[in-house]
């Protein structure tokens, strides 16, 4: 708790999630717990994870080790570090059936056009509209 960090205001809106899974909850704890012990000094502005030099991730050293883990790893070829992102906010809108609002706040748009392009229908539904024509 003392390592959350403040609330950012992006254009007047916080754009806060509410970390809602147990286990990765737990798991964040712990990591911070061994990040604590290594380095007494931490403050809450410290990068989450940092790199093996000890300084915070470079976006485009993140988004390689997200392809080597949904390509390598987990054998997703067209994936990339958008792909996440993309089926979580596709699923809260298809799956889920939560508004498009739901889905804008998740992705943190202040434009829900920006959201309107997750609405989208997936590829099958298009197919299955036109054969019980």
């Amino acid at each position: 708790a003392d390592f959350y960090p403040p609330v950012k205001k992006h254009k007047g809106r916080s754009r806060d999630l509410p970390l809602v899974d147990p286990d990765l909850r737990e798991a964040l704890e712990q990591h911070l717990m061994v990040r604590i012990e290594k380095q007494r000094t931490l403050i809450p502005s410290d990068p989450l994870f940092v790199t093996q030099k000890g300084g915070p991730y470079s976006p485009n050293t993140l988004q390689e080790h997200m392809a080597l883990m949904l390509r390598g790893w987990a054998g997703i070829e067209k994936a990339s570090s958008h792909s996440g992102r993309r089926s979580v906010i596709t699923n809260v809108i298809h799956k889920q059936k939560k508004s498009v609002k739901i889905a804008q706040k998740i992705a943190g748009h202040v434009n829900p056009s920006m959201t309107l392009i997750y609405e989208e229908p997936p590829e099958e539904q298009i197919s299955d509209a036109l054969k019980s024509l």
